[in-house]
């Protein structure tokens, strides 16, 4: 008869694997992916190196499994965001404000998941996170454009561009230094949000009164 694990022992496995990601998580957040090494996580994760080896065989293994919870948790973020809002624009409008939020909040974690260098293996599934945020952000756009909110375009051109002008602006090279001043940041979401709105050819009063309405949850969203 096969062996079957228990369920104690698979929540033991599962808690060491989580044990391991957080870990892993909280190194990218201080100082990026580089900083990410096999002994260090296990002495942060309080856990032998030879048992993150045998979850993760090597540094390659660990980071997609990183990246790939990190891209879940947010991608989840925004939709969950959205889905709360009343209306197709304002659910844009939640998804674009929730992301910038969270990204301004961890600047650092942000850049490790988009531009930071990286191994190529590894940047090709650091792409994923990328593509699933911009194809929630294009699944929003034609939404809207269903309910006649924003001018007929290519929702798959459209959102890849508000994606990378979102980035840029956030963590680019010439974006500026964000502060922990709540209003400051704030301000600044509101500001991408209306830029991002614009840029759909949503009509400037009626982008202005969608982004009074829906940046102001994203605060509490950006905390989950």
């Amino acid at each position: 008869m096969p062996y079957r694990r228990t369920d104690n022992v698979v929540r033991r496995l599962t808690a060491r694997k989580d044990a391991i990601l957080a870990a892993a998580l909280s190194v990218a957040s201080e100082a990026g992916m580089a900083a990410i090494q096999m002994v260090p996580i296990a002495a942060r994760a309080g856990i032998a190196a030879g048992t993150v080896y045998r979850y993760f065989p090597g540094k390659t293994e660990l980071l997609t499994a990183l990246i790939a919870s990190i891209s879940e948790r947010e991608v989840s973020a925004v939709r969950r965001a959205a889905d709360a809002a009343p209306g197709p624009l304002s659910a844009l409008a939640a998804a674009i404000a929730t992301f910038a939020t969270r990204a301004m909040r961890n600047r650092r974690l942000t850049y490790a998941l988009i531009a930071e260098p990286v191994d190529a293996g590894v940047d090709v599934i650091r792409l994923g996170y990328r593509k699933s945020f911009s194809d929630e952000i294009a699944a929003r756009i034609q939404t809207a454009i269903a309910g006649g909110h924003v001018p007929e375009q290519d929702s798959r051109l459209a959102a890849p561009a508000l994606v990378g002008a979102l980035l840029e602006g956030l963590i680019g090279p010439l974006a500026p230094e964000i502060t922990d001043d709540p209003v400051k940041t704030h301000a600044a979401v509101q500001m991408l949000t209306l830029f991002a709105l614009r840029a759909l050819g949503v009509v400037d009063a009626h982008a202005r009164g969608i982004v009074v309405q829906t940046v102001l949850p994203t605060n509490e969203e950006a905390a989950a």
